[in-house]
């Protein structure tokens, strides 16, 4: 079994709503949710001018190869009304991959770990909550290390 780390995020209409469905739907399409953060809000990254967004980490544990888990989380996407017109614009949800397991996987469309995550103060905070302490597969440092370094300064916080 792999431990599969997803971020989910939405900044369109009902937020909370739109990321308690995307974990019901992973829960019925792809495997049982086993640790989830609390949920944040975040000032909105790329593009400035969208509303804020409520970004929240889950856990799962699964054989489900990484490509099929893109496939489904990408099917939920577009189920709950994802959208995508334009680079960074507003979404009703998105759903990353961070992390399978250790693995690290670099395919067209399929980059494991996910290749912004040490970068993004909205992905670091709720991932240290739950897995402070997990080994980032690729820089060899612990999430909590990885985000004591991190130069991000938009503002995260939990609700």
């Amino acid at each position: 079994m792999n431990s599969i780390f997803l971020l989910l995020g939405s900044n369109l209409g009902n937020r909370q709503n739109y990321l308690q469905e995307a974990i019901r739907l992973i829960e019925q399409h792809i495997a049982p949710v086993i640790k989830i953060s609390s949920v944040y809000e975040t000032q909105s990254w790329g593009k400035t001018d969208a509303p804020d967004y409520l970004n929240q980490v889950v856990v799962l544990e699964t054989d489900i190869p990484a490509r099929e888990i893109l496939r489904k989380i990408l099917n939920i996407e577009l189920v709950l009304g994802r959208r995508r017109e334009e680079k960074w614009g507003s979404r009703t949800i998105d759903i990353d991959i961070l992390f399978y397991g250790t693995e690290i996987i670099n395919e067209d469309g399929l980059h494991v770990p996910h290749p912004e995550l040490h970068k993004r103060r909205f992905t670091l905070e709720p991932l240290a909550e739950i897995a402070p302490d997990f080994v980032h597969p690729v820089l060899n440092k612990s999430i909590l290390l990885i985000k004591s370094e991190l130069k991000d300064s938009l503002i995260v916080k939990k609700l």
